[in-house]
């Protein structure tokens, strides 16, 4: 961190083409629901928290997913006005950690026509078949809705096959649709305030491997939370290094409260370099395996965009 006159600055070291770890604290947006602050310590009592458990010993599974939309198609029947439809390639994987070796245990890719019913047939192309799925409507916000329901479908699915884990952690927001009550939803950008002022100024006070205590909010579906500071070196903002957690609200608190230790106890272990990855720390090690291993089986962008002009010709 250095200072110009009497103002500090410190550089997020994400890339910037993918945007900043955290909006402006002051322009998040306001938790859309109810948040309880005093499910594991009253609101006046919050402070930094230091794991009372060790970290996982058996295994410790990441479930992740990437999409790309390939195409947009216009497409118009006999006698019917033209409609527009999206290519896009869907993946999503497991990883597997367990006595200091990763695995890739599961890695699946599906090619989608997203678009209005019966509209579409499956189009062949040389690199896989795009298979149709209806959506309501044609409009762009509803296109890219159908292929993200989609990918959380498939993610669901393989957090299911996983859910014997020690640990089981899926990259990104949960929702209620997760069967699987101890899974934990690992958040890396911050975009929403879910604390008032008098309790969230603990997250900037977090040491790294420590935590907030544990709220509960609800907005679409219920769930405990709380944030952690993964190691990030030097330097760096309030929240440089804060990741926030999250799993069902289904929980018994006692048991959130263990589960969110152990969670805490046991990341910082996974946390990315700068040197490796510019989205360190928050980026993990094997989730960022995951994605470049899905990326590649995605195949390239450009291959997969001639085959489908050719499949459309």
């Amino acid at each position: 961190m250095a200072t110009a006159g009497t103002a500090r600055i410190a550089v997020d070291g994400w890339d910037p083409s993918m945007g900043s770890s955290t909006s402006a604290l002051d322009a998040m947006a306001l938790s859309p629901g109810p948040v309880d602050a005093s499910v594991e310590v009253a609101a006046d009592d919050w402070a930094p928290r230091t794991p009372s458990v060790g970290a996982a010993s058996g295994p410790v599974r990441f479930v992740d997913g990437v999409r790309r939309i390939e195409g947009h198609l216009w497409v118009t029947p006999p006698g019917e006005r033209t409609r527009q439809a999206l290519a896009a390639s869907i993946g999503a994987g497991t990883v597997c950690c367990e006595n200091e070796a990763a695995t890739i245990e599961a890695c699946e890719v599906q090619r989608l026509l997203v678009g209005p019913a019966s509209l579409l047939p499956t189009l062949t192309t040389s690199a896989g078949d795009f298979v149709p799925r209806a959506v309501a409507d044609d409009d762009a916000d509803t296109l890219r809705a159908g292929v993200q329901e989609r990918l959380r479908r498939l993610e669901r699915r393989l957090l299911a096959a996983a859910a014997d884990s020690a640990l089981l952690i899926v990259d990104g927001p949960l929702d209620g649709s997760v069967a699987v009550d101890h899974a934990v939803g690992y958040v890396k950008t911050h975009h929403v305030a879910y604390l008032e002022e008098t309790v969230a100024r603990t997250v900037g006070e977090l040491a790294a491997g420590q935590r907030t205590p544990v709220f509960l909010a609800t907005s679409s579906w219920t769930r405990f939370s709380w944030y952690l500071r993964l190691p990030y070196g030097t330097g760096g903002h309030p929240w440089s290094g804060v990741v926030r957690c999250e799993v069902s609200g289904d929980l018994p608190v006692a048991d959130v409260v263990a589960l969110a230790d152990q969670v805490t106890a046991t990341l910082p272990r996974f946390a990315s370099q700068p040197h490796k990855d510019r989205r360190a720390p928050q980026n993990l090690y094997p989730i960022g395996g995951l994605e470049r291993q899905l990326t590649h089986r995605l195949g390239d962008a450009r291959h997969v965009l001639r085959a489908l002009r050719t499949a459309a010709a």
